[in-house]
C-alpha cells in the first residue's frame, strides 16, 4: 500500500517556460505544496521514486543495475548511451501525491482563480501506477484524454 507522504507533492512536467509555469509553480507555493520538475532524464524513472514514496528509490536503483548487468551481457548499449528511446514529450503533465479528494478541489479552484489555464494531463499517483515510468504514465493519460474528449466529440453519431 502506498502510504502518505509527509507533504502533498506535484510532478510536473512542461516543455516550454512560460508564464503559466510562473503562476502556476506560485499557486503551488502558497498552498504549501512541494514541487518536483520532472525533466526528460527522468521519463524512465518510476512515478513512486519521483514522488519520493518510501521503497520506490531502491526499486529504481536495482531495475537500473539489473538493466545494466543485461546489457553487459548482451553487450548492449548503456541507457545513458541510448537516451533518445522515448520521443520528447510535447504536452504539460501534472502528477499528484498526497492529496485528499478536499485538496485536489482547492488546488483546482486556485488554479483557476490565479488564472492558470487548464493543465489537460493530470493523474494522481495510484498504488499501480506508482510502479510505471513518468513516460508510461504520460502515454496512459493522453490516450485516455484522447478517448474522453474524442468519445465527447462523437456523441451523436
Amino acid at each position: 500500500m502506498i502510504r502518505k507522504t509527509a507533504r502533498e507533492t506535484v510532478l510536473y512536467y512542461n516543455p516550454e517556460a512560460s508564464s503559466k509555469v510562473v503562476k502556476l509553480k506560485g499557486v503551488l507555493v502558497r498552498m504549501g505544496i512541494r514541487i518536483r520538475n520532472v525533466t526528460p532524464e527522468q521519463f524512465d524513472e518510476t512515478v513512486g521514486a519521483l514522488a519520493g514514496i518510501s521503497g520506490f528509490e531502491k526499486e529504481n536503483q536495482n531495475k537500473e543495475q539489473l538493466v545494466r548487468n543485461l546489457q553487459e551481457q548482451r553487450q548492449e548499449p548503456s541507457q545513458d548511451q541510448n537516451q533518445d528511446q522515448h520521443p520528447m514529450i510535447q504536452d504539460e503533465v501534472l502528477v499528484m501525491h498526497g492529496f485528499t479528494s478536499r485538496r485536489i478541489d482547492e488546488l483546482l479552484a486556485a488554479f483557476r482563480k490565479a488564472g492558470v489555464a487548464k493543465v489537460e494531463l493530470k493523474a494522481i499517483v495510484t498504488e499501480t501506477n506508482a510502479h510505471w515510468t513518468f513516460y508510461h504514465l504520460y502515454e496512459e493519460i493522453k490516450e485516455e484524454h484522447e478517448r474522453m474528449t474524442k468519445g465527447g466529440a462523437n456523441a451523436e453519431g
